[in-house]
């Protein structure tokens, strides 16, 4: 029987992930920060930090595969340093444990926040995009990209690493509200909505697990598979949302450099005056501005990815939202876990990207 540890695995993407894996007979070990809302049976958790290579090394004993799933998710911190120690310390940190321990296959999730061209491009991104840190719009960007490269390091001088980029994952349960669903229930709440339109690419968080499994058993070391569902403007999102949820709303789009002019004064009022998480950052606005479809035809035809339609799950997370009294929390320094949501999910709720 195969022992698997999930980092970050009482996430949203991570905790179906775990039962995922749980119910293909795999002996599931999980280390996160945090206890999980509903353990499973069957599934063993540690408490600590990907930061501790103590603590890393003890729930790497006896494990075969790494889902490497822990991150800082979000794009603002107080301290703007902790998305590298994070995402990248983190990342190192797994890697060198689990190459010391002998694990035979590794697989690290990223985001496809990281894929999108600064300058306008034609057709669908795929995977074989390639961007450097002083592409990347932000910090949190710029940490997931080299996080990344720390994986695909890892990989060409031999460790079996696979890397999976899931969207943006919504269903029902929810429960910490991650930032995809935080972004919808505002919505859901507004008359007056004034939005960004811009292109979304949602999954069912049941598919973007399914999908590592499958990058994990399949992919080929060193390869990157985006592990999506569709490719739908914003405006489209709320036009169904409204149909679905009954509730409707008036549409007012805004321009990229009102969005940026708003998240600005939101990003600096929470750097100097509130220091609580901001409604919408500068670089969710720069990653919304520069999004594109995305294509997920490698992972259909090299890992039999098979994605169902967005409409389902979104009826899913609203029916969800509107049963849902929690409001969404902002994402600490020290809430590391495994939402590795597309950055997407930060824009903001009031100009959206």
């Amino acid at each position: 029987m195969t022992r698997v540890l999930v980092t970050g695995g009482t996430g949203f993407i991570g905790h179906h992930l775990v039962a995922m894996l749980a119910a293909q007979g795999r002996q599931v070990r999980v280390l996160d920060l945090r206890p999980p809302g509903r353990a499973l049976p069957d599934v063993q958790y540690f408490e600590g930090s990907v930061l501790d290579p103590d603590v890393v090394d003890d729930a790497l004993d006896g494990v075969e595969q790494v889902y490497h799933l822990a991150g800082l998710p979000g794009m603002w911190t107080p301290r703007k340093d902790d998305f590298q120690t994070v995402n990248c310390g983190g990342t190192q940190v797994v890697i060198a444990a689990a190459r010391k321990r002998g694990v035979a296959r590794f697989l690290h999730c990223s985001t496809e926040s990281i894929l999108f061209h600064p300058s306008p491009s034609k057709g669908a991104v795929a995977e074989n995009s390639a961007l450097s840190a002083d592409d990347m719009p932000g910090p949190y960007t710029r940490s997931k990209l080299l996080a990344e490269k720390l994986a695909a390091q890892a990989a060409a001088s031999g460790f079996p690493v696979v890397i999976g980029c899931p969207t943006m994952p919504i269903g029902s349960h929810d429960h910490n509200l991650t930032p995809p669903a935080a972004m919808l229930q505002h919505f859901l709440g507004e008359r007056l909505q004034l939005y960004l339109d811009f292109i979304v690419n949602f999954v069912d968080v049941r598919d973007a697990a399914a999908g590592l499994v499958l990058a994990m058993q399949h992919g080929q070391v060193g390869h990157r598979y985006i592990l999506g569902g569709e490719s739908i403007a914003l405006k489209k999102v709320l036009q169904l949302m409204a149909a679905i949820s009954g509730r409707r709303s008036l549409l007012i789009p805004v321009s990229g450099r009102a969005s940026r002019m708003t998240t600005a004064l939101m990003e600096f009022v929470a750097d100097h005056v509130t220091g609580r998480p901001p409604s919408g950052t500068v670089e969710g606005v720069r990653i919304a501005l520069r999004a594109r479809a995305l294509s997920i035809e490698k992972a259909q035809r090299e890992l039999g990815y098979t994605p169902r339609p967005v409409e389902p799950a979104l009826r899913e997370t609203i029916a969800f939202l509107l049963g849902a009294t929690r409001r969404p929390e902002g994402f600490g320094p020290g809430q590391i876990n495994s939402g590795q949501s597309s950055a997407y999910s930060t824009v903001s709720p009031e100009l959206p990207g």
